[in-house]
């Protein structure tokens, strides 16, 4: 996914805005990264979330938005991810978030956040960020960037890892640096009480093709501590998973086993499986279809025990009106 670098004059003129863009925030709302307590006893932090899972990432600057968008503009949906932490620290959204609201404005906001059902991750690296192939160790920025979830009160993180090279390479290099930077994730961001997802293109999960295994290496190995995959059904090609049969049941033969329920049959539990789409034409260089397509390409999906839910890139281009469609002929919203 491309990431949209922020212009921060523009941003910082609308900072003072930041406390009331998710309309109706309560003042005394309790932040999610905060313990409960029930009878006196603490309890541990808990964040789960069953499938279908319906993803919007948001990353572009809005004029007059900062940080999550009003709840009116996201109905339908029960994550929205922020984008992104680099590889040089946070950007855009994730800048936003941790420099234009106050610890108890962000309280405020997963509050209310948290009351409709929603979750709140931010994405890291994305199409411009490299990390293995540019030597950054996997320990320490899984480190880093789960330290950063835990302090600014978010539900986890995305992995959008897009280090072609690496996989490329056939070495392995970008499996391993996966798996390590995954492992590690997790001894922070405990399995149950956060969210860790991952947002591979989908012929990542071709069998056969990726010298090191692709995603399906990354699976088998750190598998259980993934919540779910955003797969990146675009930028693929022009004719790549843009009819109903080339996205659910079979793929070109130019990336095969890729369609939805290929992925599943090599072994990724189909409740894990998003389906990611651009919002339009001009959110992604190719792999584009129509809302109202997608809605009846889901159907055939569910009808094969698919449960794992749709994925956007990336507001405001979509909305509640764009989740709706999508999810009228299987989970109407």
């Amino acid at each position: 996914m491309v990431f949209f670098q922020l212009d921060r004059l523009a941003a910082v003129a609308s900072a003072f805005l930041a406390f009331s863009l998710v309309s109706g925030v309560p003042t005394n709302g309790t932040a999610l990264n905060d313990v409960a307590r029930e009878g006196g006893d603490i309890l541990p932090r808990q964040t789960s979330l069953s499938s279908p899972y319906w993803v919007i990432y948001g990353d572009a600057y809005v004029p007059g938005t900062t940080g999550p968008p009003p709840l009116s503009d996201i109905t339908g949906y029960n994550v929205f991810i922020l984008g992104f932490y680099l590889v040089e620290g946070p950007w855009d959204k994730v800048y936003e978030w941790a420099n234009y609201y106050t610890a108890s404005q962000r309280a405020a906001v997963k509050a209310q956040l948290a009351a409709a059902g929603v979750k709140l991750l931010i994405s890291a690296f994305g199409s411009d960020d490299q990390p293995s192939t540019s030597g950054v160790d996997p320990v320490t920025m899984a480190t880093t960037i789960a330290n950063f979830v835990v302090e600014y009160n978010l539900d986890g993180v995305d992995v959008d890892y897009e280090d072609f090279p690496s996989f490329d390479s056939g070495t392995g290099a970008g499996e391993d640096w996966l798996i390590s930077f995954t492992t590690q994730l997790r001894t922070i961001l405990p399995v149950g009480q956060y969210i860790v997802t991952h947002a591979p293109v989908a012929p990542w999960f071709s069998p056969g093709i990726w010298g090191g295994g692709g995603y399906l290496a990354v699976n088998t190995a750190v598998g259980n501590l993934i919540d779910w995959y955003n797969v990146q059904f675009y930028n693929q090609g022009t004719t790549e998973y843009t009819t109903c049969a080339g996205l659910i049941t079979e793929s070109s033969t130019t990336w095969p086993g890729s369609a939805l329920l290929q992925i599943s049959a090599s072994g990724v539990p189909l409740d894990k499986l998003v389906v990611g789409k651009p919002a339009t034409t001009s959110d992604a260089t190719n792999g584009f279809i129509a809302a109202a397509t997608l809605a009846g390409c889901l159907v055939t999906a569910k009808d094969a025990g698919w449960t794992g839910g749709a994925m956007v890139w990336e507001y405001p281009d979509a909305t509640t009106a764009w989740i709706s469609t999508v999810r009228s002929e299987t989970w109407p919203v």
